[in-house]
C-alpha cells in the first residue's frame, strides 16, 4: 500500500556506516534549512531508541541539538525489545506528522534494515510465541553454530547476511520461514519508496574511518560509559535481548564484570565498531539510490547541492527554505 506521507514533501536522508558525521551533517542541513522552524529529525539508529543509552551510542545531547525537534530517540527501556515493525508505524507516524507541520522531516541515521522500513515498501511478517520459543529453545540445546547451519540449508542468502552469533536473527529468520513458507531474505525486495526521500552519505575513507572509530572509543569511555552501563545493569539491561548486545556496551558489562580489562575492552570495542561500520557501508552500498559525497570543507554546501539535483525534491515554502 502506498504510504501517503503528505504534499509534495519529500523525507531527506543522512545515512551510511557509525563515525562518518551523520549526526553534525543533519544539523548542519537542519541550520542550512531554516533551522527548528523548517526541519525536524527522525532516528533512524536501533540502539539510540533506548532510554539511558547515551554514550555508548554517540547519540547527540538535547543541549546540542541546536533547537531541532528529534523523534524516536529514547521510546524504549533496556529490557524492551526492539522491533523493526513497530519502528516502521512510529517513524512513518513521525515522518507524515512533520510533513503535515509545513516542516522537512530528516531521517538520520546507520541501522540500515530500520532506513529501509522507513522508507521503502517493506512488510513484516508477524511471530508465532511457540515457534520462537521452540527454536530459541534449539537454539539453547544444540549451540547458534549449528542453528545457523539449518538456516544456510533452507536460506543461504539470509544466512550470509546473519553472524552466526546473532542468534536472535537467526532465530527470527527460521520462524519467518516457517510461518510463510518464504525465504527470509524474500522480505527484502527491490529498493522501492513507500515515502519518498533523498537519501544522502558521506564516503570517509577506511583509513580515517578506522581512526575516527579508535578515537570514538576513547572519548566513550572517558565520557563515563562504564558508569553508564552500571546504571543501565541497575535498570535491567542484563535481560535485554537487543540493548544487552548492543556494540560497547556488551564489552563495558565484561569489565565491569571482571571479564576484561578497560584497555581490552577498548581494543574490543573499536575492533567491532570497525566490524559494524564494514557491514553497514555494504548495506547502503547496495542501495543505489543513495548518493555518496566526500568529506572535508564545504561538505553542507555539497550536500545541498545534491539535494537540489534530486529531479522530486520539493524544497520548504518560505523565504526560510531555499535550498
Amino acid at each position: 500500500m502506498q504510504h501517503r506521507h503528505g504534499a509534495g514533501r519529500q523525507v531527506l536522508t543522512v545515512v551510511g556506516p557509525t563515525a562518518t558525521g551523520k549526526s553534525d551533517l543533519a544539523l548542519d542541513l537542519a541550520e542550512a534549512l531554516g533551522g527548528p522552524d523548517a526541519v525536524e529529525v527522525v532516528n533512524a539508529d536501533a540502539m539510540q531508541l533506548y532510554r539511558g543509552m547515551d554514550v555508548g551510542t554517540a547519540k547527540v545531547p538535547p543541549e546540542e541539538r541546536r533547537g531541532v525537534a528529534h523523534h524516536q530517540l529514547d521510546v524504549l527501556d533496556v529490557t524492551e525489545e526492539a522491533s523493526v515493525a513497530a519502528y516502521q508505524r512510529h517513524a512513518r507516524q513521525d515522518l507524515s506528522a512533520i510533513s503535515g507541520r509545513g516542516r522537512v522531516p530528516l531521517l538520520v541515521g546507520g541501522s540500515g534494515l530500520y532506513v529501509r522500513a522507513a522508507l521503502d515498501h517493506l512488510d513484516f511478517p508477524g511471530t508465532d510465541p511457540a515457534v520462537r520459543a521452540r527454536l530459541e529453545d534449539r537454539a539453547q540445546a544444540v549451540g547458534p553454530e549449528a542453528l545457523h547451519e539449518t538456516l544456510t540449508g533452507l536460506d543461504p542468502e539470509a544466512a550470509a547476511r546473519i553472524l552466526p552469533s546473532n542468534t536472535r536473527r537467526v532465530v527470527r529468520a527460521l520462524e519467518v520461514i516457517e510461518l510463510t513458507g518464504r525465504p527470509f531474505s524474500a522480505g527484502l525486495p527491490e529498493h522501492t519508496y513507500a515515502v519518498p526521500a533523498v537519501q544522502l552519505a558521506v564516503a570517509v575513507p577506511r583509513p580515517e574511518l578506522d581512526d575516527r572509530i579508535a578515537a570514538r572509543t576513547a572519548g566513550m569511555l572517558r565520557a563515563g560509559l562504564l558508569a553508564e552501563t552500571e546504571a543501565l545493569l541497575a535498570a535491567g539491561l542484563a535481560e535485554g535481548r537487543t540493548a544487552a548486545r548492543a556494540v560497547g556496551y556488551a564489552q563495558a558489562v565484561a569489565v565491569l564484570h571482571g571479564r576484561m580489562t578497560v584497555a581490552e575492552a577498548s581494543t574490543a570495542i573499536t575492533v567491532a565498531t570497525r566490524q559494524l561500520a564494514r557491514r553497514q557501508e555494504r548495506w547502503f552500498r547496495r542501495d543505489p539510490r543513495v548518493t555518496w559525497l566526500e568529506p572535508g570543507p564545504a561538505l553542507v554546501d555539497r550536500a545541498l547541492a545534491a539535494i537540489r539535483d534530486h529531479s522530486s525534491w520539493t524544497p520548504p515554502a518560505g523565504p526560510t527554505g531555499a535550498a
